[in-house]
């Protein structure tokens, strides 16, 4: 297991907004959108039960360009 493994959708969502991610709009199926509030950067986050994948965080941060050492310690 790596560092981004056992995340759930509650604790990525704190982590988001700790770094000043909002809620922007929902979109397709279970997926929401979250915009920072000054970069304009976008999250689309699947709102599902259980871990998230490893991989799916993975690039979530990347399209949110958010580095790893930055998420885990917000």
């Amino acid at each position: 297991m790596g560092r981004l493994a056992g995340f759930k959708y509650r604790d990525i969502i704190r982590k988001l907004k700790r770094l000043g991610f909002e809620f922007d709009r929902h979109a397709a199926g279970s997926h929401e959108i979250w915009r920072h509030s000054t970069t304009g950067n976008k999250a689309t986050l699947p709102n599902h039960v259980g871990d998230m994948p490893e991989g799916t965080l993975r690039a979530i941060l990347r399209t949110a360009q958010i580095d790893v050492d930055t998420f885990l310690n917000a």
